[in-house]
């Protein structure tokens, strides 16, 4: 087993590949089934991208906090752009909830990394299973 040693790069990459999520989902919806050829070529560029970044991050972040982040940040961000473009409805209990999503993401970010009093994380890949 080997220890993930996270950098900024990881981090970057995870949540500049969550903003992609939410490119993806917005883009897919746009697509109107895809029927539209350029949401529906956004949709894919976007989708492939968020994958390749969510890959890279969890190079140096573990799956349990990389995966969480990545569909956290990436569904608060689909629908905060949704309600700012007028496709989704606004109401104060919504917001409140998607400052619990973001505010639990922080947390994660947060409980990623061991402390020198514990064992050194280890995270093994489904493939040496």
């Amino acid at each position: 087993m080997t220890k993930k040693v996270s950098t900024g790069a990881h981090w970057v990459a995870l949540f500049a590949s969550a903003g992609l999520e939410a490119a993806w989902a917005l883009a897919l919806s746009a697509s109107n089934g895809f029927t539209v050829p350029l949401w529906t070529i956004v949709f894919l560029v976007c989708g492939v991208l968020s994958m390749v970044g969510l890959g890279y991050a969890m190079r140096g972040i573990p799956i349990s906090v990389a995966y969480a982040i990545w569909t956290g940040i990436g569904a608060a961000l689909t629908v905060s752009i949704a309600m700012i473009l007028g496709s989704e409805p606004v109401s104060v209990l919504k917001i409140i909830f998607l400052g619990g999503i973001v505010a639990c993401v922080v947390g994660l970010r947060f409980t990623g990394e061991p402390t020198s009093a514990q064992e050194p994380a280890t995270d093994r890949s489904i493939a040496e299973v």
